[in-house]
C-alpha cells in the first residue's frame, strides 16, 4: 500500500510539474503557429489584392480628365479583359451597392449586401475590406475601392479571391504541426513514465532495505547497479547498514564485557565478605588483605559506573564542565600519588618529570582527574611487572601537554584507528568497558583540547593530552 501511494505521489508531482507544463507549452506553441499561419497566408492574399488596387488607382488617375462615358467604358473594358480570372474576380459596383459587371461575366440578379462596400464608403481612403462567407457559402476575401470620379453609375471596383486553397494549405500545415505536437507529447509521456519508473523502482528497493534495517536486520543490503545519485544513495545506505551492524556488534560485546567486568569485582567482594564474616580477629592478616581487596574492587566498580554515567551524559549532550584555574602539574602529581599504591602492588614504577614552572589551565578539576586516572589506569593494565610508566609535562605552542609513556605490548595499527571509538575493544584488551577513551576524548574536546595516541606493536604506547594553557 505504501509503495502504491508513493508511486502515485511521484507520478502526480510529475504530471503537475512537468507533463502539464509540457502540454501547456505545446498548446501555446501550436496556437501561436496557427495564428502565424493565418496571419501569413491571409496577409499574402491581402497584399496581392492591394497590389491590384494600387495598379488600378494609377490607371484611374490617368483618366481623371476623361469624360464620364470614357471612364465608364474603360472600367467595363477592364472588367471584361481582366487577365487574372483564375485568381481574382473583378467587379464593378453602382451607387446602390449592386454588382453591375464582373470579370467572369456572371452578374447576380439580386441585391447582395457588400460589407466591404459599406466600409469603403465610411473610410477616409475609400477602401473597405471583408473576410468571410459570401451568399454562396464560399470563404472569400474582398476589397472594395471607391473610384475618384463615379462614371456611368459606377461608384466602386471590387476584387474578390477565394480562400479555400489558403484554408486547405493552413489546414494541412496545422494537421502536420498537430501531429508533431502529439508525437512530442507521446514521447514526453513515454520518456517521463520511463524516468519515473527508473526512480520509483530503486526507491522501492531502498525502502525495503531501510525497513529491514529499521527492524534490526543490519545484514540487509541494496544491489547497486546505478552510477548516479541513486547509486550514491544505495552506497550510503549500505555503508550505514554496515556501520550499524558494527555498532550493534560492539554494543553486544560491550554489554557482555560490562556484565563480565561487573560480575568479577562483585564475585570477589562477595567471596571476601563471606570470608571476613568467619574471621573473628580484625588484626588477622587475611582480614586486612580482604579489606584491601574489597576496597580496590569497590573503587573499580565506582570508576566503571562513573564511566557509564559520563558516557550516558555524553550521548545526551549533558556532559557539563565547571572550569577553574588549575596547575596541571599539581593535578598530575596528585593523581600519580593516588595511583602509586596500585602501581607498587603490580610491580610497575611511576616516573614523573615535574615541570620547572607552573602550567596553568582552565579546566574542570574532577573531569581533569578523571582523564588522568583513565589514562594511567590503561597504562597500568598493559604494563608488565617490572616495567615503568613515564609521565611528562611541558608547554608547547600555547598548550599544556601531558605525555604518558608505558612499556606495554603496544597497539596494532588496525586497532589504533578505532581506539577512541565507543564500545571498541582491541584484540589485546585485558579488561574494561570499552568506553573509557571515548569519554576521555569527549572531555578533552569539551575543554578545547585533544587526545593523541601513538603506538606500535612491541614499542609501548604514548598518550598526549593537549589542553589550552592559561596565560
Amino acid at each position: 500500500m505504501a509503495k502504491k501511494k508513493r508511486e502515485g505521489t511521484i507520478t502526480r508531482r510529475w504530471v503537475r510539474g512537468s507533463l502539464l507544463v509540457t502540454i501547456l507549452v505545446l498548446l501555446i506553441a501550436e496556437g501561436a503557429f496557427v495564428f502565424y499561419l493565418n496571419s501569413y497566408y491571409y496577409s499574402g492574399a491581402r497584399t496581392a489584392i492591394m497590389t491590384r488596387v494600387n495598379t488600378l488607382t494609377g490607371q484611374l488617375s490617368a483618366l481623371s480628365s476623361a469624360s464620364d462615358s470614357e471612364r465608364s467604358s474603360t472600367l467595363r473594358r477592364m472588367a471584361e479583359e481582366f487577365t487574372e480570372k483564375d485568381k481574382f474576380e473583378f467587379m464593378l459596383i453602382n451607387t446602390l451597392g449592386r454588382v453591375v459587371s464582373t470579370s467572369s461575366g456572371f452578374v447576380p440578379d439580386y441585391l447582395e449586401s457588400l460589407d466591404d462596400f459599406e466600409k469603403a464608403k465610411k473610410s477616409a481612403d475609400g477602401i473597405g475590406e471583408f473576410v468571410g462567407t459570401d451568399s454562396t457559402g464560399e470563404h472569400i476575401m474582398a476589397v472594395t475601392y471607391l473610384v475618384p470620379k463615379p462614371a456611368g453609375g459606377i461608384m466602386a471596383v471590387r476584387f474578390v479571391t477565394g480562400l479555400s486553397r489558403v484554408d486547405n494549405q493552413i489546414a494541412l500545415l496545422v494537421t502536420v504541426s498537430g501531429a508533431v505536437v502529439l508525437a512530442i507529447l507521446f514521447f514526453s509521456l513515454f520518456s517521463g513514465t520511463y524516468f519515473i519508473r527508473s526512480i520509483v523502482l530503486p526507491v522501492s528497493k531502498v525502502e525495503q532495505a531501510a525497513t529491514k534495517i529499521a527492524a534490526g536486520d543490519f545484514g540487509a543490503r541494496i544491489d547497486n547497479v546505478y552510477n548516479d545519485e541513486l547509486g550514491r544513495l544505495c552506497d550510503t545506505i549500505n555503508h550505514m547498514a554496515e556501520e550499524l551492524s558494527k555498532t550493534d556488534q560492539l554494543k553486544n560485546e560491550f554489554i557482555s564485557s560490562v556484565s563480565h567486568e561487573l560480575r568479577t569485582p562483585l564475585t570477589s567482594i562477595k567471596g571476601w565478605t563471606e570470608t571476613l564474616a568467619r574471621v573473628d580477629d580484625p588484626g588477622d592478616e587475611n582480614y586486612q588483605k580482604g579489606l584491601r581487596i574489597i576496597m580496590g574492587e569497590t573503587d573499580r566498580l565506582y570508576l566503571m559506573v562513573e564511566e557509564l554515567l559520563d558516557f550516558s551524559r555524553m550521548q545526551n549532550g549533558g556532559l557539563s564542565l565547571s572550569p577553574e584555574l588549575l596547575d596541571l602539574g599539581a593535578e598530575a602529581a596528585d593523581v600519580l600519588l593516588m595511583m602509586g599504591q596500585r602501581a607498587e602492588g603490580e610491580g610497575v614504577r611511576l616516573e614523573f618529570s615535574e615541570p620547572e614552572q607552573p602550567c596553568p589551565v582552565m579546566a574542570d578539576k574532577n573531569r581533569l582527574r578523571q582523564v588522568l586516572l583513565n589514562v594511567l589506569d590503561n597504562a597500568l593494565k598493559y604494563s608488565p611487572s617490572g616495567g615503568a610508566i613515564r609521565v611528562g609535562l611541558c608547554l608547547r605552542g600555547g598548550f599544556a601537554v601531558v605525555e604518558v609513556q608505558d612499556e606495554g605490548p603496544g597497539i596494532e595499527p588496525e586497532d589504533l584507528a578505532h581506539i577512541k571509538t565507543k564500545f571498541y575493544k582491541g584484540r589485546g584488551s585485558v579488561r574494561g568497558s570499552g568506553i573509557g577513551l571515548a569519554v576521555v576524548d569527549e572531555i578533552m574536546t569539551a575543554h578545547g583540547g585533544r587526545l593523541e595516541i601513538e603506538s606500535a606493536p612491541g614499542a609501548g604506547t604514548l598518550v598526549r593530552l593537549w589542553l589550552p594553557a592559561k596565560r
